[in-house]
């Protein structure tokens, strides 16, 4: 039946799966991916190293873990909250500053933990790994593009889904340099806006620009 409740068994290793991702994604923040060794998780998550290994083959598989689980946590909330109904009443302008000051904020607060799981699945060996991160990814650029195509009637692009899809990645991409290589970010500082209001605005700017829709800044 639907309802069954789990077995305690299965309940408690679906807790415990849980509290090791935890535990991995805090570490990562803080001191990235050297610093997260499988002790340090294990004392973090309140197990023992054993345990770690008798769940995941090595750090590898448990960062594997991680990374997929972090990307779909991200769609899936996409999916739940950037329903047609959640545009209602707003402009595009609206919907554009919603997203990038959401993905924004996102970025920055857990810019450790993003950047150490872009360096860890950038270059992976395990193709079907680095598959399964861009089929994640490009749902979730998806749902953002139904959700700004609410607003079809308000961009003058000739391709209106082509060029939303194009001014998300855009958008995204500037985002992922900006605020995850953060020594790039410091070295090219004296050229980008000069705080993150700023930045954020002009990438507002951007997307509605490209999008041929006003810069929604006034």
């Amino acid at each position: 039946m639907a309802n069954t409740p789990l077995p305690a068994k299965q309940a408690r290793s679906r807790e415990t799966l849980k509290r090791l991702l935890t535990a991995a994604a805090k570490i990562l923040d803080a001191e990235g991916l050297k610093g997260a060794t499988i002790p340090r998780i294990a004392a973090r998550a309140g197990l023992t190293p054993g345990a770690v290994y008798r769940r995941f083959q090595d750090k590898d598989a448990l960062m594997r873990t991680l990374s997929l689980e972090v990307l779909r946590s991200s769609a899936d909330h996409s999916e739940r909250t950037l329903v047609p109904e959640a545009a209602a009443g707003q402009s595009l302008a609206d919907l554009a500053w919603r997203i990038v000051h959401t993905t924004f904020e996102s970025y920055r607060k857990h810019a450790g933990l993003l950047s150490a799981l872009h360096d860890f699945a950038k270059s992976h060996p395990n193709a079907s790994f680095r598959k399964s991160m861009d089929e994640i990814e490009i749902r979730n650029l998806r749902c953002l593009a139904r959700f700004v195509l609410t607003r079809r009637e308000e961009i003058r692009h000739p391709d209106p889904e082509a060029a939303v899809h194009f001014a998300l990645m855009l958008v995204g991409f500037t985002m992922r340099e900006v605020l995850l290589l953060d020594a790039a970010s410091r070295r090219w500082a004296p050229l980008l806006p000069k705080d993150d209001d700023v930045l954020v605005r002009e990438l507002v700017r951007t997307f509605l620009t490209y999008l041929g829709a006003g810069n929604g800044t006034d």
